[in-house]
């Protein structure tokens, strides 16, 4: 068998010409391929491991790309971009500039469907086949979607479709028990009984659904997916394939910690020991400061309860979990069910903290909209990962919130500057509301480095809703920032020559806005310039320009934020600078 067996596989076609007895070999070198790349760039590691032989076999079996391939969420898709003409250009996997870390449908013509929320496969691999269908065309259709995605509404509504149809469509359930937290809740545990032979084949829930199921079976036994995909490939109608695999398969940490292993950072790419950044000095996650003050303000107040779909760990509600499991819930990937539970709970005075991350709540919209604001439920809505979230990219950057909340009636929406600001608002929030309120706040670290000595006192303060702060006097422009961006804006001020005449006002509240000092501000200065790190149509500039516009206020107004665009993966710093509205950008504009 000779070696390196992936450097000659450019495309499925190359791969096809190799013997199946050859395949197991091709599986360790794009295993320790993945490995050896990430472990020095970054990304997501452990789902591409657990589904390599998958990977492999499909491309093997199936014609791709003119069989279609559509990979839920699309962590697990590394393996698939190297075999897919991408692993010359794999090391630039979520840089700028740089191939996306999701399938992207204008990266690849093996890229069919873009990804990056879960649970979209399902519903696109079928309307692919409908659409074959009614084109005549005589292809294959495959959604591979993993056990903790199956469980959410949208697949559910997919399966449910696709069960009263003859559409050519595979689903394929990567079951490994895990998504980025262990999996939750009946379907899960229904899954495990599969597993283990516990449940009778009469009750299964797929094969009621008219699917013509098989399985589980090891889906890291290569010669047995080949065998089974192709007895699949000549069955009519939709099909249901459910195999068992690791999660970091391969690499012993990573299959033991599944949950640390999802996205690792840089690692040891030979014994998959994690590098560790010193922590001492630097500022707290936003997540756990609202995660310790979640903690904090529960015990003295019975009514508080918290919820989140899936992402216990990401949001630091996982310390809420493990202090109160009673009144924490982690509802799986289930956005709308969490935003229409949080509302049914507070009709019945509970205190609730629903924590989404900002572009996961663009999910639940309706349910924002109908279940709680139409309703004036107090539900305190913390959007972790608001604003620019990095190497994520597109799919996962969060500013679109401050737009398509602000429109909304009773909606009060807050971007705290600081860690002590978040403490705050969520202290003023638990004490009743109202309205409901949205709270965004960035991904990553505050800017207050002693800010971690402080948490074990709670200096807690009322914040007055609709507040906004004098932070700099000036005398001919003024600044007005919503959030975390703030500080840019303050270290570009501290950054200039000269920055007497430019005052800095921090509009936490980007709903109800301070028009009261609006006023005075309109009246004082010479021009205005706003900055967010949101969306400008319709965001924190687009109100203050209103607010002009309905008191005839003539002056110049710049706004400042994110431009009209999906903006590509890359540092947060990058795609400040991007978007112009880096520390640097920020003194140059306001300099002149």
């Amino acid at each position: 068998m000779s070696a390196n067996l992936l450097l000659h596989i450019n495309n499925p076609t190359d791969l096809r010409k190799l013997d199946v007895a050859q395949l197991p070999q091709v599986a360790k070198e794009l295993r320790d391929f993945i490995i050896d790349v990430v472990s020095v760039r970054e990304g997501h590691l452990g789902a591409s491991l657990g589904v390599i032989e998958l990977t492999i076999a499909l491309h093997y079996v199936f014609n791709t790309p003119e069989d279609l391939l559509v990979w839920d969420v699309g962590h697990q898709a590394y393996g698939h971009k190297i075999l897919t003409e991408r692993r010359a250009k794999f090391d630039t996997n979520r840089q700028l500039g740089g191939i996306s870390g999701f399938p992207k449908r204008s990266e690849s013509v093996y890229d069919t469907f873009g990804v990056g929320h879960s649970s979209t496969s399902i519903s696109a691999a079928l309307g692919m086949a409908i659409a074959s269908q009614l084109k005549g065309e005589n292809r294959s259709h495959i959604a591979v979607i993993g056990d903790a995605s199956i469980a959410s509404g949208m697949a559910f509504e997919g399966l449910n479709h696709a069960g009263v149809t003859d559409a050519n469509l595979l689903v394929i359930l990567n079951d490994n028990a895990i998504g980025i937290d262990p999996s939750v809740g009946a379907l899960k545990n229904y899954l495990t009984a599969v597993k283990e032979g516990k449940n009778p084949k009469q009750n299964n829930m797929i094969k009621s659904l008219n699917f013509d199921y098989s399985g589980p079976i090891d889906g890291h036994d290569i010669g047995l997916l080949i065998t089974e995909l192709k007895r699949l490939r000549k069955v009519k109608g939709p099909k249901f394939l459910h195999i068992i695999t690791t999660k970091g398969k391969g690499l012993q940490l990573a299959e033991e910690d599944q949950v640390k292993y999802h996205a690792p950072g840089k690692f040891d790419a030979i014994t998959g020991k994690i590098h560790a950044k010193s922590e001492e000095h630097l500022p707290m996650k936003f997540q756990d400061v609202f995660g310790f003050t979640l903690v904090e303000l529960a015990k003295n107040n019975p009514k508080i309860v918290g919820i989140t779909p899936a992402m216990p760990s990401g949001s630091s509600m996982k310390f809420m979990m493990e202090a109160f499991p009673d009144r924490a819930f982690d509802v799986g990937i289930a956005e709308q069910h969490a935003v229409t539970l949080a509302a049914g709970m507070a009709t019945q005075g509970m205190v609730v903290f629903c924590n989404i991350y900002s572009t996961f709540l663009q999910r639940a919209y309706d349910q924002v909209i109908h279940d709680v604001a139409l309703q004036n439920l107090p539900v305190i809505f913390c959007l972790d990962r608001a604003g620019l979230v990095g190497e994520d990219g597109a799919t996962h950057h969060g500013v679109f919130d401050l737009a398509y909340l602000r429109c909304i009636p009773n909606m009060i929406i807050y971007a705290p500057k600081d860690e002590i600001a978040l403490q705050n608002i969520l202290y003023t929030a638990s004490l009743g509301l109202e309205h409901p309120i949205a709270i965004r706040y960035p991904r990553g670290r505050g800017c207050l480095a002693g800010f971690r000595f402080q948490i074990s006192d709670f200096r807690f303060q009322k914040v007055e809703i609709g507040k906004a702060e004098l932070l700099k006097e000036g005398s001919k422009k003024a600044v007005l920032s919503t959030g975390f961006i703030g500080n840019n804006v303050t270290l570009a001020l501290e950054k200039m020559n000269n920055s007497v005449g430019i005052a800095h006002y921090d509009f936490g509240f980007v709903k109800p806005l301070d028009e009261k000092l609006l006023h005075e501000i309109f009246a004082q200065f010479e021009s205005i310039i706003t900055i967010e790190d949101g969306v400008i149509k319709g965001g924190f500039g687009s109100a203050v320009v209103e607010f002009a516009v309905k008191n005839n206020y003539q002056i110049p107004i710049e706004t400042l934020g994110i431009p009209d665009v999906f903006v590509e993966h890359g540092t947060v710093a990058e795609l400040q600078k991007k978007c112009g509205i880096d520390v640097d950008s920020l003194a140059q504009l306001l300099d002149n």
